[in-house]
């Protein structure tokens, strides 16, 4: 084991934002012990504060499913990787035609276009003051669009991933990391966790079969097929299970950090 890849969301970061300490002492053994660590995550850069508040993480971060990668330390996107504007404007009528009431958002590495009804006004999702507005209107050629974001009322998120995802697929790769909202996460086509990360570790000489990766939902399905020992969480999404080498104890069993203190016992 030479590098340790692994998930947010529901691997090891809870719905109250935080990180356990148990968690916390397995990832700082890994480094003590000379061994790579990477998060490979969903997330923009903007929200990845448990990264610092409780592990005091430095590294590099992939965020938005592959699309940016980013040095944690120096808050700096050291790559970012777009979805074209013609891509979503026609993914966007795709869409449309299969869910007339589809909301849409985009990601950008300076910001979040949110489009008219995809947030509650309110909502603490909201970052910062953003004024809703069609993407068509607000987004041009010169965004760099990492993300782009869909969501529906009255399906299950997998029902609307299954429907859309093959008619948008010469377009976008499309995934979703949402346990119950219908929410649809885009990226540039061909892109995934998977393909990041495998650039990440080439680019320090490390092996496939020398990764060992944590995940728990679809947007984690390729990097835990990639990764020499894919571990699913016990918790997590049925796909993420078909996918993996191996079952971890559920996040609320501090899953991850029973596996990583595991394997360095054996190391």
């Amino acid at each position: 084991m030479r590098l340790v890849a692994s998930d947010l969301d529901g691997t090891i970061v809870g719905p109250d934002n935080r990180i356990s300490d148990r968690t916390v002492r397995a990832f700082r053994n890994c480094v003590e012990a000379g061994i790579d660590v990477v998060f490979v995550t969903g997330r923009p850069p903007r929200w990845l504060s448990p990264l610092q508040e409780f592990f005091g993480h430095q590294g590099t971060v992939i965020c938005s499913n592959g699309a940016i990668t980013y040095d944690l330390g120096a808050e700096r996107v050291l790559k970012a990787q777009a979805v074209s504007l013609p891509a979503i404007l026609d993914a966007a009528g795709i869409i449309r035609e299969l869910y007339p009431r589809a909301r849409f958002a985009a990601e950008t590495v300076d910001g979040f276009h949110l489009g008219p009804g995809f947030l509650e006004p309110g909502s603490a999702e909201l970052p910062g003051a953003v004024t809703p507005a069609p993407l068509e209107s607000t987004l041009t050629d010169a965004d760099t669009v990492v993300k782009f974001l869909a969501r529906v009322d009255g399906a299950t998120p997998d029902e609307f991933l299954h429907r859309v995802r093959p008619a948008v697929a010469h377009l976008v790769s499309t995934t979703h990391s949402a346990p119950s909202a219908a929410l649809l996460e885009m990226s540039m086509l061909g892109l995934d966790k998977s393909v990041t990360l495998s650039d990440y570790a080439a680019s320090r000489d490390i092996d496939p079969a020398d990764v060992v990766a944590f995940g728990d939902m679809p947007n984690d399905v390729q990097m835990l097929q990639w990764a020499g020992c894919g571990y699913a969480m016990a918790s997590g999404h049925a796909d993420a299970l078909a996918a993996a080498d191996k079952v971890a104890p559920a996040f609320a069993d501090d899953g991850v950090a029973r596996v990583l203190e595991a394997l360095l016992r054996r190391a």
